[in-house]
């Protein structure tokens, strides 16, 4: 595949009337870059001055820059004090502390459901997301994943139902499911996943296992046994063909750190009903239906005119969801930010969200759309291009909004937290300074017996030591690694030429 804009290897990327400095252009030529092309865009939006620009009209494979479009589009379009409010309907007719008849959770959409939520109300990310848990350092952040279910049961039963002579139901009929990869349900516990924990023992006893959120009839089993210090981890997950009974083996090295692995739960509204069922009985109330079994779907009403509402979960702000969205590259809630701009304006169909991101960047942003090349909400379709210039153009916008602080701290910072939070961290003058979305596309390169990295960029702000914002984007599409934990250096290196844009950039006022 010959990727738009390629150039050829060879010039030094100054031929092209850019001096970026030797420390960059070393980076920019470091062995894996002999046949990549790098892309730079560095403005000053108060004065519009260009300051370092190469190939910066020409399509770049973005990544996860696709958020910085999503999220801009669901933010203006929802609202960042949006709140997702999740109901929980009685059909049919009450006597006393019974219910006789169904309870119906009415999906909506809400990207955690309570659990991530903090004390405070804030929502809780850790830089490396159980939703990355192939990736090295990934962990679990400490609130309940069934915070909300359980909210919701401890409602039913202050509101005096004891006991529910029928069924409980999860109605996703918010949306239709999109072909996208994750893809975004309208009810979403724990991210659809199941949390694998191992942690080493002693050399020669078995690993201990962690796991969440435990519903029937998901069950997990482990043969993982501890190794030496300094010995071969490696643990492999599999499953029945339902999902639902989990195994895992292989080895972990003493005194190493603990490992997480996912497995997804393949029906999120069964695991959803089962897990309000239980939630239920936890807090006193009875069910009488099977607790495991399929969602009765068919069972559902046209609509709840008539009927009561016994409960119901209400989100943090959407703002909350977009920091964690952008924080860690959060793909399944990128992709569910389509499904609730289409509901937001009255469709089922998630990809209806296209032409209102067409319609925001060319009416709001005053952005020509031609720049982006879309097709879903992470940046995870191979087809899927934008400018630097675009993702400029877009992060000059935020700076004439009211909401250009809030929305800068949604980004990760680096050297400090959310994604670019690993780069960076000690003798490093831009940290805490530069505020980028990093998009990263991996593939193998099964010729060469290597990894492919189609894309590693970064787009976002660099503060100077006097307060300035600069916008930029940096990026390089076509480079190779030997392996994932090599391909860490193209990331570094990426954020090593922000960080030292950030310090010219300082030094010349």
């Amino acid at each position: 595949m010959v990727l738009a804009g390629a150039a050829a290897a060879g010039p030094p990327a100054a031929a092209h009337g850019d001096d970026l400095g030797p420390a960059i252009e070393a980076i920019m030529h470091k062995p894996g870059y002999e046949h990549a092309q790098w892309g730079v865009l560095e403005t000053d939006p108060e004065s519009g001055r260009v300051i370092h620009s190469q190939f910066a009209n020409q399509f770049f494979v973005p990544g996860s820059t696709v958020k910085l479009v999503t999220i801009s589009t669901a933010w203006h379009t929802l609202g960042p004090n949006h709140r997702f409010t999740t109901p929980v309907m009685a059909t049919g007719t009450r006597t006393g502390s019974t219910l006789h008849g169904n309870l119906a959770l009415v999906a909506q959409g809400d990207l955690t459901m309570g659990g991530r939520t903090k004390p405070d109300g804030s929502v809780d990310y850790t830089d490396i997301d159980h939703t990355e848990a192939e990736l090295p350092g990934a962990t679990l952040t400490p609130e309940n994943p069934l915070a909300g279910i359980d909210q919701i049961a401890r409602q039913i039963r202050d509101a005096g139902i004891t006991r529910v002579d029928g069924n409980v139901i999860i109605d996703p009929r918010l949306f239709n499911l999109p072909d996208l990869s994750p893809q975004p349900t309208p009810l979403i516990l724990n991210d659809n996943l199941i949390d694998l924990l191992t942690t080493p023992t002693t050399p020669g006893r078995p690993a201990k296992l962690f796991w969440r959120p435990q519903v029937s009839p998901y069950h997990v089993t482990s043969s993982v046994r501890t190794v030496s210090s300094g010995g071969t981890t490696s643990v492999n997950v599999t499953t029945t063909p339902d999902g639902t009974q989990i195994h895992l083996s292989g080895t972990i090295a003493a005194g190493s750190q603990p490992l997480l692995r996912v497995s997804d739960i393949q029906d999120p509204n069964a695991f959803g009903r089962t897990a309000l069922i239980e939630a239920l009985g936890r807090v006193g109330v009875t069910v009488t239906a099977p607790p495991t079994g399929a969602n009765p779907q068919n069972q559902l009403p046209a609509s709840y005119r008539n009927d009561p509402r016994l409960a119901a979960y209400v989100s943090p702000p959407y703002s909350q969801y977009a920091k964690l969205i952008l924080k860690v590259s959060h793909n399944l809630g990128a992709n569910l930010a389509l499904c609730n701009m289409a509901v937001a304006r009255g469709s089922k169909n998630c990809f209806d969200a296209f032409p209102i991101e067409h319609d925001f960047l060319t009416d709001v942003a005053q952005i020509d759309p031609k720049q982006f090349q879309l097709a879903d909400g992470r940046g995870g379709v191979p087809a899927e291009r934008v400018t630097p210039k675009g993702l400029v153009e877009l992060l000059t916008y935020w700076l004439h909004t009211p909401d250009a602080k809030a929305f800068r701290r949604l980004l990760p910072i680096l050297g400090v937290d959310g994604s670019n939070g690993i780069s960076c961290t000690t003798n490093c003058p831009a940290k805490g300074k530069v505020f980028a979305k990093p998009g990263t596309i991996l593939g193998d390169d099964k010729l060469n017996q290597q990894l492919a990295a189609s894309a590693q960029n970064e787009a976002g702000y660099l503060k100077t030591d006097d307060g300035r914002l600069l916008t930029f984007f940096v990026g390089v599409n076509g480079a190779s690694s030997p392996d994932l934990q090599s391909f860490l250096s193209i990331f570094n290196d990426v954020n090593q030429i922000t960080a030292l844009l950030q310090e010219q950039a300082s030094a010349h006022k």
